[in-house]
């Protein structure tokens, strides 16, 4: 129930992450979530922050608004948020930032949150939600390697 990837990129790792960290950033690198707001007068990435996204499932549809909550916030090195109902997590999304090779590993992960109805749903479905996810997570590394690779140094 979780799965990653790994991108290259030829740009420092703080110009990634504020890239990645600035929510508002989503609907131009995700191929599902069309937008994302930060929420309760919040104005950027803090540990604890909420926003909410507005996820297109699949790239097809529904479409519905998803509440998350920043769990991981260290400049340069990590952002990641868990998307849930209420007060439970359902996912959790992460993003670590490794220089290496004059550049930066970056790596985008999913993991669904332990419980019997996830372990259902994953041995029947998972196997299409996985695909989806590492294609999703692959083409969205693309996107932001475009961006700041393309950047004015």
């Amino acid at each position: 129930m979780h799965d990653e990837v790994t991108v290259h990129m030829r740009a420092p790792a703080d110009e990634i992450w504020d890239l990645v960290a600035d929510v508002r950033n989503t609907g131009r690198f995700s191929p599902e979530t069309l937008d994302a707001e930060w929420l309760d007068g919040v104005t950027g990435p803090a540990l604890g922050a909420r926003f909410r996204g507005r996820v297109k499932r699949n790239g097809r549809g529904p479409t519905y608004w998803t509440l998350c909550r920043v769990t991981a916030c260290e400049p340069g090195r990590e952002f990641g948020f868990a998307v849930g109902t209420g007060t439970r997590t359902l996912n959790n999304w992460h993003y670590r930032f490794t220089p290496s090779g004059g550049g930066t590993d970056v790596t985008e992960s999913f993991t669904l949150q332990d419980g019997v109805a996830t372990r259902i749903y994953w041995t029947l479905a998972g196997w299409a939600r996985r695909r989806t996810n590492v294609r999703g997570m692959t083409e969205t590394l693309h996107r932001i390697r475009a961006v700041v690779e393309d950047a004015p140094a």
